[in-house]
């Protein structure tokens, strides 16, 4: 009776394996992303030549060590596609190796980004000095965070790949929203080194 129930309802198998709609909510989230950071970055370019009598971007970066954690970040984004490859080949282990990888160049990119603000602030370039340290303190840092945030939900990742029997669908939806996400970050970081960076010691 309840094989023909089901044969009956011609909705049943369609409600079993309707379409998620997780990425698509992920893109939207994504959008608001963009607006968030289009506004940090419009608040940089009125605030990027006030200095107050203080140092300018001039003074206080270095580029080369921005260029190291940008080469750091973008290659992270290359070893994460490594990650999907495996993923979807639904190999584990070469998709653990490769989430293991990309977490230790994003975490290498975060202890940098600290590190250059430890010495900005006890250079006496802190986020009070000037409107320009402000908004770049508040810019790139939260970029940062967020960059923080994706290392963290890789690790959710990493814990449920290793608990899964395989890597099925619901699997791959979540670490496809992982790796929106973390190319978004990659997007933001180039746009981050051209136009607070570069910009402001030509």
């Amino acid at each position: 009776m309840l094989q023909k129930a089901i044969v009956a309802d011609p909705h049943h198998h369609d409600a079993e394996h309707a379409p998620s709609n997780s990425v698509f909510g992920f893109w939207l989230y994504l959008m608001t992303d963009c607006i968030l950071f289009a506004a940090l970055f419009a608040t940089f370019a009125v605030m990027s030549h006030q200095f107050a009598g203080g140092p300018s971007g001039k003074d206080l970066f270095e580029i080369q060590g921005v260029a190291i954690e940008t080469a750091i970040l973008l290659f992270s984004s290359i070893t994460y596609g490594f990650a999907m490859l495996g993923a979807h080949k639904n190999n584990k282990g070469s998709t653990l190796f490769w989430l293991a990888v990309t977490f230790v160049l994003g975490a290498s990119f975060v202890v940098l980004e600290i590190r250059e603000f430890s010495h900005l602030i006890a250079e006496g370039a802190g986020p009070d000095r000037s409107a320009f340290l402000s908004a770049f303190f508040t810019l790139v840092g939260t970029h940062g965070l967020h960059v923080t945030s994706g290392l963290v939900w890789m690790l959710v990742m990493m814990i449920q790949v290793v608990r899964a029997p395989a890597l099925g669908e619901r699997e791959l939806r979540r670490l496809t929203c992982l790796s929106l996400f973390w190319h978004f970050l990659d997007i933001v970081w180039i746009g981050v080194f051209s136009f607070v960076y570069l910009a402001s010691v030509i």
